[in-house]
């Protein structure tokens, strides 16, 4: 009922949605097209859609070739304005998602002189000039979350879209979780459907791009990808990979957007003591830890999101608690099929491709 009364600001939310891509698509509002080959990751929905898993198995594919930039707005960082991602840097100077891939990919002393450049700047049409200014030979740059973000068009647009929550069955916001009409998918040069059952019957990956492909383009390339949670690793050992927590209790911590499947996945391979959910992006205080350490059980592990962990660790580390009872799971994505071709749609580095993502008018 409370849905249907929002109807009409979904309608006029999607009318204002539209007139701002009819400009973009006109030509009328000009575009930066760069002369480096670049990749927008983004979704149609609010939420959680694994964007960060897939931006980081981009940049692991890619930097195997050459030099790679990432640019993200860096949601929920007290900063402004372009920024490069350092050793200096925590999640209220970066966000956690840019962090975690600088830790992961991106850390050296040496700015320009890494495979992975990690960087921040809400404005990409303004951040992507200064990173050819770092580096003019990037093998690629990749921008996290940027399909609604028009003054950049990218040479390949890849629209994600959660298995459980697909845009052809949503409305725009209020009423429902797209940031567009769903007809935005024409802009995707591919789509990811993303979380997906590892178990996803041929029958019905078929059907899912059948709907799909009543909103994007019919010849665009749908693939389906699922999570795949790696061994637990200590807070104490960082990055490096050991045989997880000794304690099999565990008290979930998570700070993300949809963390269902997670939960499911731990009750699988744990014995879950208690799960305590936090908004995603959320930035965690002393009285989170001390919340968080009040309700582990006296032989209990907190085990949490390697997004989380870039926030906690550090405040471990502040309070001086022992590091050794926190691990975090390690995730990443795998294909349920058709990783080889999508692979070399990404490889591909004609700056000339035809992408739906609008028409650039200029070029650096």
């Amino acid at each position: 009922m409370f849905n249907h009364l929002l109807k009409p600001l979904s309608w006029l939310y999607g009318g204002i949605t539209d007139v701002r891509n009819l400009l973009y698509d006109r030509k009328i509002i000009s575009v930066l097209t760069p002369a480096t080959y670049t990749i927008a990751v983004g979704n149609l929905t609010v939420g959680g859609t694994g964007k960060t898993p897939h931006v980081d198995y981009l940049v692991s594919l890619l930097k195997q070739t050459g030099p790679v930039a990432t640019l993200s707005r860096g949601y929920g960082r007290q900063t402004r304005g372009f920024r490069v991602v350092t050793d200096a840097d925590t999640a209220d100077t970066v966000g956690d998602e840019p962090l975690l891939l600088y830790r992961k990919h991106g850390k050296t002393a040496e700015i320009g002189g890494a495979d992975v450049l990690v960087s921040v700047g809400e404005k990409r049409a303004e951040a992507i000039p200064k990173l050819l200014t770092i580096r003019p030979d990037w093998r690629a740059i990749v921008l996290d979350d940027a399909f609604q973000h028009r003054p950049v068009h990218p040479q390949l647009n890849l629209l994600l879209m959660d298995y459980n929550r697909p845009f052809y069955a949503d409305q725009p916001f209020p009423s429902g979780r797209l940031r567009e009409r769903r007809h935005g998918a024409l802009r995707a040069d591919v789509v990811l459907v993303t979380k997906c059952p590892d178990e996803l019957e041929a029958a019905e990956q078929r059907a899912i791009q059948q709907r799909i492909r009543t909103y994007s383009r019919a010849d665009v390339p749908v693939f389906f990808t699922g999570l795949r949670y790696g061994k637990p690793v200590g807070f104490a050992d960082s990055f490096v990979k050991n045989e997880g927590p000794r304690e099999r209790r565990v008290v979930l911590v998570s700070g993300i957007a949809r963390p269902e499947p997670l939960e499911q996945y731990v009750k699988t391979h744990f014995t879950l003591a208690g799960h305590l959910r936090f908004a995603d992006h959320h930035r965690y205080t002393p009285a989170d830890l001390e919340r968080i350490v009040r309700e582990l059980p006296g032989d209990g592990t907190v085990l949490t999101t390697e997004k989380d962990f870039v926030k906690l660790a550090p405040l471990l580390a502040e309070t001086g608690l022992d590091a050794s009872r926190f691990w975090y799971l390690p995730i990443e994505i795998m294909f349920l099929s058709g990783e080889a071709e999508f692979r070399q749609i990404v490889e591909q580095t004609d700056l000339d491709r035809p992408s739906q993502a609008g028409a650039g008018v200029k070029k650096i």
